[in-house]
């Protein structure tokens, strides 16, 4: 898995992009020897210089300090969104598939509700119901991962739960959670690590715009999406107060992008094998 990965160019850069980003993340004191948080009203709005790197915000804060350290929060928030998508989800998509029935059924239909909501929509519903914060955000960004999570194992469970090893366990007297454990999850493992990689850009985005908006991470803790909507009001004058948070945001959506469309490659090589079409011509499958 490990050489095919390896092998996909754009997955290793992407790779590198997350890389980089966590590394500015976690040493974030030595990208800038400035205090994020602190205000400097006499060096406002100055441009890039050998001082400040990438210059200082409204308020004589260092961009460059503010970036590294809003990487953190950017980071953990989208992480831990996803987690809670998954662990909420996995659980659920796998009793709804396993037993079916009447608690598929309800399953289900709880899930056609939060679909009825576009994922931003839903965010930000939740956020004004929880209130503004990390935590909330978390919740609520992390909610919107939940039926994804739920469909996608829902129908690995079905495929799963039909096979002969699934049988025998059943005959040796299994109790379903314990094949759902020891059977069901672990041959499940591969497209759920795929779409929480693939979920990790969307979340990061929907953060951002929660953040945007001034719904996420409050002033003054740096974020991406926060630091994004401070800068808009300087957008012509000192359009680096939003261009480096935006590029910060694109890089890293498009890193995990790529890291996933990688990794889905190497766990699932014949998802990009070529095929005989019936007209002689070769296509992708999935």
């Amino acid at each position: 898995m490990l050489t095919r990965f390896c092998r996909n160019r754009a997955a290793v850069v992407g790779l590198i992009i997350v890389c980089v980003f966590a590394a500015m993340a976690l040493a974030a004191p030595l990208a800038s020897t400035y205090d994020p948080e602190q205000t400097r009203l006499e060096q406002k709005l100055l441009g890039p210089s050998p001082v400040h790197l990438l210059g200082t915000d409204h308020l004589g804060r260092d961009i460059l300090a503010r970036l590294a350290y809003g990487a953190r929060f950017s980071l953990v928030i989208c992480f831990a969104a996803v987690s809670v998508g998954l662990i909420i989800g996995v659980p659920l998509g796998a009793i709804s598939g396993f037993y079916g029935g009447w608690l598929d059924l309800v399953i289900q239909r709880l899930v056609d509700v939060l679909l009825s909501f576009p994922g931003f929509l839903l965010a930000l519903s939740l956020v004004a119901v929880l209130g503004v914060g990390i935590v909330n955000v978390i919740i609520a960004v992390g909610l919107g991962v939940v039926p994804a999570s739920v469909r996608l194992m829902r129908a690995s469970t079905l495929s799963i739960r039909s096979r002969e090893y699934v049988d025998a366990a059943r005959a040796a007297g299994a109790g379903g959670a314990s094949i759902i454990l020891r059977h069901v999850l672990p041959n499940a493992f591969a497209p759920v690590v795929i779409q929480g990689t693939l979920g990790l850009g969307a979340t990061l985005l929907t953060a951002a715009g929660l953040g945007f908006l001034g719904l996420g991470v409050q002033q003054p803790t740096p974020e991406w999406g926060s630091m994004l909507g401070e800068g808009r009001s300087y957008i012509f004058s000192n359009p680096n107060l939003a261009t480096f948070p935006g590029i910060a945001i694109f890089l890293t959506v498009l890193g995990f992008n790529l890291a996933g469309d990688g990794l889905r490659d190497a766990l699932d090589p014949l998802s990009a094998s070529p095929s005989p079409s019936p007209s002689g011509r070769g296509f992708i499958q999935g």
